[in-house]
């Protein structure tokens, strides 16, 4: 049994983004409660030589978005990567999320073969469809957002796997 493409990526990247958002809102929260400064949760990293927690909440909206819009060969949303604050996190997933509920499974499938370039400052990178999708785009998507998930729990936010992992989208 073939599994398609819109199923193994349009609900996925729905179903941890919402529960991204989530997240978002019990980091709000945190912040409020203990009066920290937001930019400490905002700049924060796991190591000095990694992405900072906002570069991973844009990574995760980026990896989804760019997946489907470049498969599906529709126009995608522009972001302006200006983001200070958890609320501007908050309205960039909430953009993602509703970019990929324009996606339709007929714009996916049947798209595997499909050629796909992507110019990256290192050079250019070719992929099918479905390799883009499954070696790079989900693998980079899932990297990104548990990321995001550990910094704040790192820092204290009162988040489990159940806030990580969300609610499945119904097809």
């Amino acid at each position: 049994m073939s599994v398609s493409m819109y199923t193994v990526s349009v609900p996925v990247f729905l179903q941890f983004l919402q529960a991204l958002s989530g997240v978002l809102d019990k980091a709000q929260a945190h912040i409020d409660a203990k009066k920290l400064d937001e930019s400490f949760i905002m700049t924060n990293r796991l190591y000095p030589d990694m992405h900072n927690f906002t570069r991973q909440v844009r990574a995760s909206c980026d990896h989804a978005v760019n997946a489907c819009g470049r498969i599906a060969g529709v126009d995608l949303p522009t972001f302006e990567n200006n983001e200070t604050t958890i609320a501007h996190l908050k309205a960039r997933v909430e953009k993602a999320l509703a970019f990929l509920q324009t996606i339709k499974p007929e714009q996916l499938d049947g798209q595997e073969g499909k050629e796909i370039t992507v110019k990256f400052p290192s050079g250019e990178r070719h992929f099918t469809g479905q390799s883009m999708l499954i070696n790079f785009s989900l693998p980079n998507f899932y990297f990104h957002t548990t990321t995001a998930y550990a910094l704040l729990r790192h820092v204290g936010v009162e988040i489990g796997k159940r806030d990580f992992m969300g609610t499945p989208v119904k097809l």
